[in-house]
């Protein structure tokens, strides 16, 4: 496969991705605009993130991001995939769990009714809409039939998936930011497989991540809750397993595995050591990795660059699979710009300085302070 960047760059950015701006543009406006109705609703409602215990924000804040972000991305579905086989399924699961998730941020539920949600989500994906993981490929191009495996790996695949995003999204801007950026990354990889209804969908699904950032990045005014964090984590599965149709399961999957390795990496060391302590997997704490991030001194806005940019470094190193080896080192660059930045800012928080009383006299800075 060529470059992405190669010599048809042009040609194969109008054919293989531009389907998916459109979506995008949609999903990203109606988000936008609904909002500011659902942070209305939120406070008409009670649905209200109050400070305190684990929550880190300072202010009682919205709590119904989940569902305008669905309705930003449904809305881009029905108008662009209007006559797609899977769309019945992606809507009605994704919606299904921005729906029944609400109940969670108004009173929390106990675990095992939350993992009974998610278990059901998984099924009817799998099971009714026929959302499935058929085959895995192994080393020589041999691909090996799950059959009475289907069901199981398919539903530990979506159940993976909510429980990633649910588990990442402790910070303002971050989940959505991290589910943005792998949008993006599964959208470019079904470009160069020319599967025009997956551009379309991952396309959505970014244009509405970008639309709730305008509202959630920090410091936020409205969070998106259980409700938004399973809707994305059951989206992206769903759209992530369409993708495998015309590749080999190990390639398909291969690429939000290894874009979303922090979080995934991060979620399976909480949940071993929650078994450890004799706790359960679904009580809350302060030690995943965004939280530890902060206690070494980044700000919410830091924390979230550094997981932005370690998802588009290796979601790029994903793309490679599928030929994109020049966007490596782009986001290469604009990854070191951003790390950069970060390092520079915190070293001058701390009041750090590089002892180089030449440069001041050259720059005729004083050495006052």
């Amino acid at each position: 496969m060529t470059d992405f960047f190669g010599g048809g760059a042009l040609i194969s950015l109008r054919d293989h991705l531009l389907p998916g701006l459109w979506p995008m543009l949609v999903a990203f406006a109606v988000c936008a605009l609904v909002v500011p109705v659902a942070i209305v609703l939120s406070r008409r409602t009670g649905l209200i993130a109050q400070p305190g215990g684990r929550h880190a924000h300072a202010n009682p804040t919205p709590l119904l991001g989940g569902l305008a972000m669905y309705v930003g991305f449904a809305v881009a579905v029905l108008i662009f995939l209007p006559n797609y086989q899977y769309m019945p399924g992606v809507l009605v699961v994704s919606g299904l769990a921005a729906g029944l998730l609400i109940l969670d941020d108004r009173r929390s539920m106990s675990p095992w009714v939350k993992l009974g949600v998610q278990v059901f989500l998984s099924l009817l994906a799998v099971v009714v809409y026929g959302i499935e993981i058929k085959a895995v490929s192994l080393p020589g191009h041999h691909i090996v039939e799950l059959e009475l495996l289907i069901t199981p790996v398919s539903m530990f695949w979506l159940l993976g998936m909510q429980n990633t995003v649910n588990f990442l999204d402790g910070v303002d801007g971050l989940a959505a930011g991290v589910i943005l950026i792998v949008a993006l990354i599964l959208m470019l990889a079904a470009g160069e497989l020319q599967d025009i209804e997956v551009v379309k969908l991952s396309g959505a699904l970014a244009g509405t991540c970008a639309g709730f950032l305008l509202f959630n990045f920090h410091p936020a005014r409205i969070f998106m809750g259980d409700s938004g964090a399973h809707f994305l984590g059951i989206a992206l599965g769903m759209i992530s397993i369409l993708g495998v149709a015309k590749v080999a399961v190990a390639f398909a999957l291969a690429v939000p595995v290894i874009a979303l390795a922090v979080p995934i990496a991060d979620t399976a060391w909480s949940i071993l050591r929650r078994r450890r302590q004799k706790a359960s997997v679904a009580t809350g704490d302060l030690l995943h990795l965004h939280h530890r991030l902060q206690s070494f001194g980044l700000d919410p806005r830091q924390t979230c660059y550094v997981f932005y940019a370690a998802s588009a470094l290796l979601g790029a190193l994903g793309l490679t699979l599928f030929g994109h080896g020049r966007v490596l080192a782009v986001v290469v660059v604009a990854t070191a710009a951003l790390v950069s930045t970060v390092v520079a800012d915190l070293l001058q928080h701390a009041g750090w300085r590089v002892p180089a009383p030449f440069m001041r006299r050259l720059l005729g800075t004083s050495d006052s302070r």
